[in-house]
């Protein structure tokens, strides 16, 4: 029995540790629910585990909101407007964010819309009443044009996540068809 909890505890390490995705939560729940009826001596064995029809994991379930005290992310602004920069420069903005729930907050992910921006947080658990940053680096380089782009924030909140917003009008590099070259 000790065994076969060691086992159980140590696969939901594992699965806990892997990608953080839909199918993952639901291998976890099924895991705890699996060890909590063993620990009450329901069962001996693990079940195998359910055939989940594809049509099921195409449509999630909405996910309910946990109970208990959480954190709140509270952004100074969600949205960045940089204006007009030049194409080849890298420009960054700041977005202040303070816990003002009753529990630690943890950013644990910032998932940027496209690869030519570059996130960075808080790593640390920001306590209540504490201050973290989420900082987003643009790079104008090939992205002539008006830029509108996101930024996904995924926390130990309710709702789990929060977009933050930026836009830039990118004019782009002179060259000799749109202008003298500036050396």
């Amino acid at each position: 029995m000790k065994t076969m909890k060691l086992i159980v505890a140590a696969v939901l390490v594992i699965v806990a540790s892997g990608c953080r995705d839909k199918a993952s939560e639901k291998k976890i729940a099924e895991l705890e629910s699996r060890l909590a009826q063993m620990e009450a001596g329901k069962t001996t064995a693990p079940a195998a585990p359910s055939a989940v029809p594809a049509a099921a994991e195409a449509a999630p379930a909405a996910e309910e909101k946990p109970e208990g005290p959480l954190p709140n992310m509270e952004f100074n602004t969600t949205d960045h407007d940089f204006g007009t920069v030049d194409e080849g420069r890298k420009v960054a903005f700041t977005y202040k964010v303070k816990n003002t729930g009753q529990a630690p907050l943890i950013i644990q992910n910032a998932q940027p819309s496209c690869g030519c921006t570059v996130p960075d947080w808080t790593k640390t658990p920001i306590p209540v009443g504490g201050e973290g940053f989420v900082k987003a680096e643009f790079d104008t380089n090939g992205k002539q044009g008006i830029n509108n782009k996101t930024i996904t924030v995924t926390a130990n909140t309710w709702p789990k996540t929060t977009l933050l917003k930026f836009k830039a009008m990118v004019t782009p590099k002179p060259d000799g068809a749109n202008g003298p070259s500036v050396k």
